[in-house]
């Protein structure tokens, strides 16, 4: 019988857009569900790495895994800023304190994403591993998933021991990556595996937008990292593909390799993706286009008249969720059948709630815009109200406007990945305007489902733009990166 063991399993993630206006606070990792503890934080991700992880340990006798308090995902989702240092300090520091009064342990999991900006912690997930090993000592394996947009470097692991990263943009992988890291967790415990890593940084900095895995070069990428995987028995290739939209110290694209026991290979197979990917930095940042929004709404036009519909309009850019210049494109070009899905105002869905408002009654009142300057100005909306839903604790409402089109207005960005997510007949609808940069593909492309695809973004660079050079970062130099100056890589 192999012995017993104790793994500790805690949740701290958030995809931080640094230059967003709003804080990310106590408050909005409070509400009912969050802070989550044992089986409860268990449970909570039964499709992601969290489902995969518990399902893969409690396949093995005797692993025993508790749920330390944890706070799930902001209420904000990824359309707020800094987390503030309360917030991060109240939290961590109960994790810690549980750790240590929990005895002798095994093992620790860390569900974390790789992107997260604290105010004054220049990288929050290595900061993370190194106060949890300060409390479980060198004698306990610590492992960590990660998102692929995480802003990752050696820090991370110099204090754990394992990270798998999600190979796949959208991220269809998750699960997969939360079974890899029990699996491979249980090993390193029970003396079967001795992790070795080589973290190696590239260079290059790309918008999120561009990192879609369904076509190359990005597809290429991600295949050359899984021929390894099969080539080598225990090799395991993490691609950070990076997340510009925090100005922090550790962006860009990184690779980390972990082998059982083989620096020589790790070094080996780090080396062969990072000359991989700079032979390939020019492709790397030319894989979609980006249009202008009145470019882009001038092209839906075309696109219906031609029959090339549905369409789907995608906003990449937008951060906060409440930016309107799709909005009022497509009423000054007067397009119709159209379903903008979804507007983050929580002023608007406020007065309709104080109201009363309910199906069938009118609507009159102006939307979105008031985040900060990339949403853009509030604009009046003239029409009929839907639906006023709840689900999730949050408030939904749809108003029908001039030619067949209706707006959806969500508290928060929300990102709209599969038609079948909108629970309501949608065959009217010729074209669908979103907040999304590439998760939409899984439901309106990878599906076959949208004839046209069209990525905008404002006219002005603002917060989720593709011309990075327009961001005002202050702990990123740019000039030290492709495709921003003549670079020099070995």
């Amino acid at each position: 019988m192999a012995r017993p063991i104790r793994i500790a399993v805690l949740f701290f993630a958030h995809e931080t857009v640094t230059f967003l206006a709003n804080d990310t606070t106590l408050a909005d990792f409070t509400y009912p569900g969050s802070p989550a503890s044992g089986e409860a934080l268990l449970a909570h991700d039964p499709k992601g790495y969290m489902g995969g992880f518990v399902k893969v340990a409690r396949e093995h006798d005797g692993v025993e895994l508790v749920g330390i308090e944890s706070p799930l995902w902001p209420k904000t989702g990824t359309g707020s800023g800094w987390i503030t240092q309360e917030a991060y300090e109240t939290f961590l520091g109960k994790m810690i304190a549980e750790l240590k009064a929990g005895g002798k342990w095994d093992g620790v999991y860390l569900s974390l994403h790789g992107a997260m900006g604290v105010r004054g912690v220049p990288k929050p997930e290595a900061d993370i591993a190194r106060r949890v090993r300060e409390v479980v000592g060198r004698g306990a394996f610590i492992v960590g998933t990660f998102d692929p947009h995480g802003n990752e470097d050696e820090e991370f692991l110099a204090a754990a021991d394992m990270a798998f990263c999600v190979k796949y943009f959208p991220h269809y992988d998750s699960r997969l990556q939360g079974e890899r890291a029990a699996r491979m967790l249980v090993r390193a415990i029970r003396g079967d595996y001795t992790p070795v890593t080589v973290t190696q940084k590239v260079p290059i900095i790309t918008p999120t937008v561009l990192q879609w895995t369904g076509a190359s070069p990005w597809m290429d990428m991600v295949q050359r990292a899984m021929i390894w995987e099969a080539r080598e028995p225990d090799v395991y290739v993490n691609c950070f593909f990076g997340f510009p939209f925090a100005d922090v110290p550790d962006v860009g694209l990184t690779f980390e390799v972990m082998t059982n026991g083989n620096p020589a290979l790790a070094r080996k197979i780090a080396d062969d993706m990072a000359q991989w990917a700079w032979r390939r930095r020019e492709a790397l940042l030319n894989t979609a286009k980006v249009h202008l929004i009145p470019e882009g709404v001038t092209l839906a036009k075309q696109a219906i008249a031609k029959g090339a519909t549905p369409v789907v309009l995608a906003d990449h850019s937008d951060r906060s969720g409440s930016a309107t210049w799709i909005l009022q494109e497509v009423i000054r070009q007067d397009l119709e059948g159209v379903l903008f899905a979804t507007i983050a105002d929580r002023t608007a869905i406020e007065a309709v709630k104080a109201k009363g408002l309910k199906a069938g009654d009118p609507f009159d009142m102006e939307v979105g815009g008031r985040a900060d300057e990339s949403a853009g100005a509030p604009v009046r909306v003239t029409g009929r109200i839907t639906a006023v839903v709840q689900a999730a604790g949050l408030t939904w409402v749809g108003v029908a406007f001039g030619r067949g089109n209706v707006l959806l207005l969500s508290e928060y960005l929300t990102q709209i990945m599969d038609p079948a997510d909108l629970k309501f007949p949608i065959d009217s609808f010729k074209v669908f305007a979103i907040k999304s940069r590439v998760h939409f593909r899984r439901g309106f492309d990878d599906s076959g489902f949208a004839k046209t695809i069209l990525l905008v973004e404002p006219v002005e660079p603002f917060l989720g733009t593709v011309r990075l050079d327009g961001l005002p970062y202050k702990n990123v130099d740019l000039k030290k990166f492709y495709p921003y100056a003549d670079v020099q890589f070995p």
